[in-house]
């Protein structure tokens, strides 16, 4: 409901205005990206048109903000502290609803597109995910952890941000290229493109994208969730296998 709240607003922001509504007409290079054994990560283009009433481009061209969101996911973050020359850990922060992959590129930079609340509502920026930090939490320790999941996925590069990303000809077509890195979960992800003119987001469009396993890859994790107690003995039985293996063969050359 809460994803639903924004896309409502910026449909009905114009028929409250009183003017026709400019349309977006997104797609997508490929709309299934399969993760093999060789996978290190796809370049995925993301491209339009924007429709205007009448056909006549505004003598001033709006801005295009493309996100590339993952599937939403529960995440424990942990934080270590030195006891007594010891790394322990010392404590715990549960998100509810953290994006597993979270890209966004724009034609400018965001804090030039829109204001802190607008960006607030649509989510555009790193800054403005809305992760639902578990209740409870003490507003400094909310804060910290939450710069301390972003600092995180920003360097397993899941999160990202290119201000300059979104290249805009003759007003009317947009393109974008974002990166998706070997590491990343397979699900639906969505890809949103947001027109904005003069702080305002004028139109929202949506395209989903499925990441998922293929090959042997696939098969193993299908094995994985069908008979986890038999892939567990298996996975055991397979490291003792190569442990010994390893130290026959070193008592061999020794």
């Amino acid at each position: 409901m809460r994803r639903v709240a924004p896309l409502l607003l910026a449909l009905a922001a114009p028929a409250l205005l009183g003017q026709a509504a400019p349309k977006l007409v997104p797609d997508v290079s490929n709309r299934a990206v399969e993760i093999r054994y060789s996978f290190t990560g796809a370049d995925l283009l993301l491209f339009g048109a924007i429709l205007y009433p009448g056909g006549r481009t505004p003598s001033r061209p709006a801005d295009i903000a493309v996100v590339l969101r993952g599937p939403v996911q529960p995440i424990i973050l942990r934080e270590k502290q030195k006891i007594a020359g010891i790394w322990m850990n010392a404590d715990s922060s549960r998100f509810r609803s953290a994006p597993s992959f979270y890209a966004v590129a724009s034609s400018r930079p965001l804090d030039q597109l829109v204001d802190e609340r607008t960006a607030a509502v649509y989510e555009l920026g790193v800054q403005n995910l809305q992760l639902s930090p578990g209740g409870g939490a003490q507003p400094d320790k909310a804060r910290r952890f939450e710069a301390g999941l972003l600092d995180l996925k920003r360097r397993a590069g899941l999160y990202s941000e290119d201000p300059n990303g979104v290249e805009i000809s003759e007003g009317v077509l947009y393109r974008a290229r974002i990166f998706i890195p070997s590491q990343v979960p397979v699900g639906t992800y969505t890809a949103e493109t947001f027109l904005i003119d003069r702080g305002k987001v004028l139109a929202v469009a949506t395209k989903d994208i499925e990441v998922s396993q293929a090959g042997i890859e696939r098969n193993i994790g299908i094995a994985a969730r069908r008979y986890s107690l038999l892939y567990g003995l298996a996975a055991v039985l397979l490291s003792l296998g190569l442990g010994w293996a390893a130290a026959a063969l070193f008592r061999r050359r020794v």
